[in-house]
C-alpha cells in the first residue's frame, strides 16, 4: 500500500491563494464530482466539468494537467474529510478505545458510501492506473498514521511500519465490503455494516492476543 519511492505524484500545477480563485477551483471539483457520478471516469471529460462549471476549459487545465490529476485531488479531499473524523474521535473524552473508535469509523465510512456515490466513484477512479494507485497511497498514508497510533494499544508487538499496514488492510477490508453492501438491496445494508463491524473486532482480537 506504500506509493513507489520513484513514482511521479500526481499534483495540481497550482491552487489558488485569493477567495475567488479558491471558489472557482471549489466549483470545479464539485461539479467533477457530479460528472464522474453520472458519466463514470471512462467517459469523464474536462469539456463537461467546465460547462457545468461555468468556467473555461482553459481554467481546469492552469490547475489540472490532465482528468487523473484531478481525480486524485477529489480523492486528497476525502481523505481529508476522514481526517477530520478521526481527528474528532481522538478528542473524545474519556478517550475511545479501540473497538469503540473502529464502530464509530466504520459507521463514517458506511455513511459516506451510502450518502455520497462520489465518495465510492473517487475511490473506484484511483485504481485506474499505476500513476493514480501511487499517488492515492501516499494520500492515504495521511490517514492510515494516525490509525496506526490508535491501534498501538493492541498491536504492541508490531512494529510501526506493521501497524501501518494493519491500519491500511483495515480500511480497505471496510471500503470492499461497503462495495459490496451498496451493490446489494438497500434494506440489507445496516446488516452487512453490522457484519463488518463484527468480522473485524474478532480480527483485532486475535491480533491482540496473538
Amino acid at each position: 500500500m506504500s506509493p513507489s519511492s520513484d513514482a511521479e505524484l500526481l499534483v495540481p500545477r497550482r491552487r489558488p491563494a485569493q477567495a475567488r480563485s479558491r471558489a472557482r477551483f471549489e466549483r470545479i471539483l464539485k461539479e467533477a464530482r457530479a460528472v464522474l457520478i453520472e458519466a463514470g471516469f471512462e467517459s469523464f471529460t474536462f469539456d463537461e466539468v467546465s460547462r457545468r462549471a461555468e468556467v473555461p476549459i482553459g481554467t481546469l487545465y492552469q490547475f489540472f494537467a490532465n482528468k487523473y490529476v484531478l481525480i486524485c485531488e477529489l480523492d486528497r479531499q476525502d481523505t481529508a474529510a476522514n481526517l477530520a473524523e478521526i481527528q474528532s474521535f481522538s478528542e473524545h473524552v474519556p478517550a475511545l478505545q479501540w473497538p469503540d473508535f473502529l464502530d464509530e469509523f466504520i459507521d463514517h465510512l458506511a455513511r459516506m458510501w451510502r450518502e455520497d456515490p462520489s465518495r465510492r466513484a473517487v475511490w473506484h477512479a484511483v485504481q485506474s492506473t499505476p500513476a493514480t494507485r501511487a499517488t492515492a497511497a501516499a494520500t492515504e498514508r495521511e490517514m492510515l498514521e494516525p490509525l496506526a497510533e490508535m491501534l498501538a494499544p493492541l498491536a504492541l508487538e508490531l512494529s510501526y511500519e506493521d501497524r501501518i499496514d494493519l491500519a491500511g488492510f483495515l480500511v480497505h477490508t471496510v471500503v470492499s465490503l461497503l462495495n459490496y453492501a451498496v451493490s446489494g438491496p438497500e434494506e440489507n445494508f445496516d446488516h452487512v455494516v453490522a457484519e463488518i463491524k463484527r468480522m473485524l473486532v474478532a480480527y483485532l482480537f486475535a491480533v491482540a492476543t496473538s
